[in-house]
């Protein structure tokens, strides 16, 4: 029997486990936004002196990693295992980030919803009991995503006004069994919803579905009310995403709209910055949960965080056979103890 279990999709932990400590990574442009004080590092340059984007991206995702490690006050050898992906083929970025630093590897692909996949299942490793110490750890680039994704950036294409910018982040998160900091008390699994969406610039519509699922499931297995947490913040949506999640919500009777927010809105000031719909990809709930939203709860701002991390499924593959974008959505509870 599944004691831990409320629902088919929420679990509830009896230890929630610690997050010790956080570090994040970002880009030169993300450096220009207005959670610039947040980020432990912001590049000078977005190949972090590499020779490719790609390695560039893995490099920002292994240093993520080390300083949140120091800043926990363990050593590398502590982490029993690293849970870790990207938006590139076969998780190149986070594959060879472990390679490099030798922990444990679980390679995880939920697009833009990784961060709180690995988040989830990190949680439920230490709850288990079958580690003390992990890491969950995501990270995206603009330059490589844009590469696989869409057009050389030598072409200049236009976007249209419902694209978002891939955020160029890495954010990594120590948990741990025992320590100080926020903890996990619920994780609620996301389904993969699909309303016909097939436009690939508009990454907001087609997720929203997905998350305005999660959030809702959320809400009925636990029995909780929005105005329980003091920030319901989605990972990935952008202006567009935003709007249409808080309508699906309402409509099932939930209104989010006082303590809800988007960290695609939060990372760029768009006004100035000219995103767009906002920022997407993996790293930008990644970078903004390890940098804003975490030193706020450290800082007693914020004591209950809903994150619902947001991804679009699709590859080359599957648009150019003209199919549709599946979404996803995992949501994690935080919270600070009293």
């Amino acid at each position: 029997m599944a004691l831990k279990k409320l629902g088919k999709q929420t679990v509830v932990f009896d230890n929630p486990p610690y997050i010790v400590s956080t570090a994040s990574i970002v880009g030169p442009k993300e450096g220009e936004g207005p959670l610039r004080e947040y980020f432990d590092m912001i590049l000078e340059d977005d190949l972090f002196g590499e020779k490719s984007w790609e390695l560039a991206e893995s490099k920002m995702l292994r240093e993520t990693v080390k300083m949140a490690v120091q800043k926990s006050e363990k050593k590398i050898d502590d982490i029993e295992y690293m849970l870790s992906g990207d938006l590139l083929n076969q998780l190149m970025s986070a594959s060879f980030a472990a390679r490099d630093l030798g922990i444990p590897f679980f390679g995880l692909y939920g697009a833009c919803s990784t961060m709180t996949e690995s988040l989830s299942l990190g949680a439920m490793l230490i709850d288990g009991g079958y580690a003390d110490n992990l890491v969950a750890v995501t990270s995206s680039h603009f330059s490589s995503a844009e590469r696989q994704f869409r057009f050389p950036l030598e072409h200049g294409n236009q976007r249209p006004p419902s694209a978002q910018w891939t955020v160029t982040g890495a954010g990594a998160a120590i948990l741990s069994s025992y320590g100080k900091g926020p903890r996990v008390k619920y994780v609620t699994t996301g389904r993969v919803i699909d309303l016909g969406i097939k436009d690939a610039n508009n990454m907001g519509a087609a997720m929203a579905p997905a998350a305005a699922d999660t959030i809702v499931s959320h809400f009925c297995e636990t029995g909780l009310k929005p105005d329980y947490y003091d920030l319901i913040v989605t990972g990935d949506l952008g202006a567009i995403g935003k709007e249409i999640t808080e309508e699906l919500v309402l409509d099932k009777g939930y209104n989010i709209a006082k303590n809800y927010n988007d960290c695609g809105l939060l990372i760029f000031d768009n006004k100035v910055q000219d995103t767009h719909a906002g920022g997407s990809g993996c790293g930008c709930s990644a970078s903004v949960f390890c940098g804003y939203i975490y030193k706020e709860m450290q800082n007693r701002k914020i004591n209950k965080v809903l994150l619902i991390s947001t991804g679009a499924l699709l590859s080359v593959t599957s648009s150019n056979q003209g199919q549709s974008i599946p979404g996803i959505a995992h949501a994690v509870s935080m919270i600070v103890d009293d």
